[in-house]
């Protein structure tokens, strides 16, 4: 997330060259392949700036299959630990799909994040994206197909160039 040097990225038919980098960084959720959690408590990971009731939190993360989680380990207050390890891997990803969740952002963009979970989680991922992400734009970087396989359209890349592209049509 830096700000572009050459060429144009266009998302949903706007320059997002023509954005100051904090109002872009503000627009874009992100979800990285590695996760990553704060020292402090589940709530300060979720909702860091302080905007979202209690309610909001408890609900996004029964969306995200962790609500029982976060209650066995003491509710919203409990620590998540130096690094989130009180969570598994696939627990901190729905973490920070829950985070995503929280920002209303209208692009969501997805580092293979499923790439270090077991196929249970990277089903309850996928999941959850598609059922909470379905009217806004999801950008997929992936290597395995099953990441991609709710996707409209897939761009393969080669050296930092588009080398094809294709509009899937799921029958």
């Amino acid at each position: 997330m830096v700000q572009i040097q050459s060429g144009s990225i266009t998302i949903d038919g706007f320059n997002i060259g023509h954005l100051a980098l904090d109002q872009l960084r503000s627009r874009i959720a992100i979800i990285p392949q590695d996760s990553f959690l704060f020292s402090g408590s589940i709530k300060e990971n979720l909702d860091p700036t302080q905007q979202h009731s209690d309610t909001q939190l408890w609900r996004v993360l029964e969306k995200c299959h962790l609500k029982k989680v976060v209650d066995n380990l003491g509710g919203l207050e409990a620590d998540v630990a130096e690094r989130g390890k009180h969570f598994s891997v696939g627990q901190r990803q729905l973490v920070c799909l829950a985070r995503a969740m929280l920002t209303r952002a209208r692009v969501l963009c997805i580092d293979e994040a499923t790439a270090s979970v077991d196929l249970t989680t990277d089903e309850l991922l996928q999941e959850t994206i598609r059922e909470e992400f379905r009217h806004h734009t999801v950008l997929t970087i992936a290597h395995r197909i099953n990441t991609i396989l709710d996707s409209d359209r897939v761009i393969v890349m080669s050296h930092g160039k588009v080398a094809s592209l294709h509009h899937l049509i799921i029958c």
